[in-house]
């Protein structure tokens, strides 16, 4: 059952002079791995961050650098929690976490859907 959805879009270039005017952002937002790819793939990451977020309905509990976005062999992007955030979201009953991410024409932009198991009532 679907319980949250997220959108997010980023301005690229504003992004990145925020990260130049205030590199100590990335240590704040950005898991070491992640804090080593470019500019417009760190942008369509918060945004998917931040589309979590508003999937989720709000940050209560989740802390930037614990929401990684991994992808699988195909390319395909996912979330990997750690730590108190992946605690946080399992008791949110979140099982699953759709992500879709994008960038171009100096834009990121990323869309969440957060699932939970149906109740049993739902399946009957």
């Amino acid at each position: 059952m679907i319980v949250g959805i997220g959108v997010d879009l980023v301005d690229i270039p504003r992004f990145e002079r925020t990260i130049s005017r205030t590199p100590r952002l990335l240590e704040r937002l950005f898991s070491p791995k992640e804090r080593l790819l470019k500019p417009h793939s760190l942008a369509a990451r918060y945004a998917a961050k931040e589309a979590l977020i508003k999937a989720l309905g709000g940050s209560d509990g989740l802390h930037w650098t614990e929401i990684e976005i991994a992808s699988e062999p195909s390319g395909r992007p996912l979330f990997s929690l750690t730590g108190s955030t992946a605690a946080v979201v399992a008791a949110r009953g979140i099982t699953t976490l759709h992500l879709s991410m994008s960038h171009d024409a100096g834009l990121a932009t990323a869309y969440v859907v957060a699932e939970s198991a149906p109740t049993p009532e739902e399946s009957a």
